[in-house]
């Protein structure tokens, strides 16, 4: 029996682009593709899981209304807060068997990229990530970048290890980029780029370099088709394709 599918956003850069994949999968069928002012509830019934390339403005608002309609939601659209994700949560702890993924990023390279940092950061002094994305990303840092961020910070807290050094004192606003639970993260703008990131661990006399780069928004389809085909076996609030993968 085919998955039915629904795309949200599904005229945008992201969403015609998964809107192609889903007609083209095996076991997958698109029955709609909603747009701005389309309502998210008539959902319900219709299709067994949402996938969301919005914007950020909406997304949170989409995601309640799919758990409401018991549909199952596999969210690309980045610029989510802590607070946006626990009202997400307590919501989803009333409908124990929808699924919700809500995923920075969808390559696999960059999936992976974000898991070895969380491994390496650990065995380094120093950690900073930067993210480089085409002029018309509406939120800075990427949503990959702040995982990526959030991983390493995790991983040095667990080692033990505390603030990285950094004597600056005096600087312009913005020039040692956001501040993300201690790990400094840089956003750059530039026309031709699709979505790239590199981050950087390093110790007294060596660099480790992890990059990733996205050159189509066709390498975040793999991630996304594999994300519609295991929602529905993890109930609840996940954030991150790695949470599905065995890394």
């Amino acid at each position: 029996m085919s998955i039915t599918v629904a795309v949200l956003g599904a005229a945008g850069r992201m969403g015609s682009t998964t809107t192609a994949a889903v007609r083209a999968a095996d076991g997958l069928e698109l029955v709609a593709e909603l747009g701005e002012g389309d309502d998210v509830a008539t959902l319900a019934g219709v299709a067994d899981v949402a996938i969301d390339f919005t914007v950020p403005e909406v997304t949170e608002a989409n995601v309640h209304a799919l758990l409401d309609a018991g549909v199952h939601a596999v969210v690309g659209t980045t610029g989510w807060d802590a607070a946006a994700l626990d009202r997400i949560r307590a919501h989803a702890s009333t409908r124990p068997d929808v699924g919700v993924l809500i995923a920075p990023n969808f390559a696999l390279s960059a999936v992976l990229a974000m898991r070895f940092a969380a491994v390496a950061a650990r065995y380094f002094a120093s950690a900073e990530v930067v993210e480089m994305h085409h002029p018309r990303k509406l939120d800075a840092p990427s949503g990959t970048a702040v995982h990526t961020a959030h991983g390493i910070a995790a991983a040095r807290t667990e080692a033990g290890l505390g603030p990285m050094p950094d004597a600056t004192a005096t600087s312009l606003p913005g020039a040692r980029g956001a501040d993300v639970d201690g790990v400094n993260v840089h956003s750059l703008r530039l026309e031709g780029l699709v979505a790239h990131e590199q981050i950087f661990l390093s110790n007294p006399g060596e660099l480790l370099t992890i990059r990733t780069d996205s050159f189509d928004r066709a390498s975040f389809m793999p991630g996304v088709l594999l994300a519609v085909r295991e929602v529905a076996a993890h109930p609840g609030v996940h954030v991150g394709l790695e949470t599905y993968l065995d890394l």
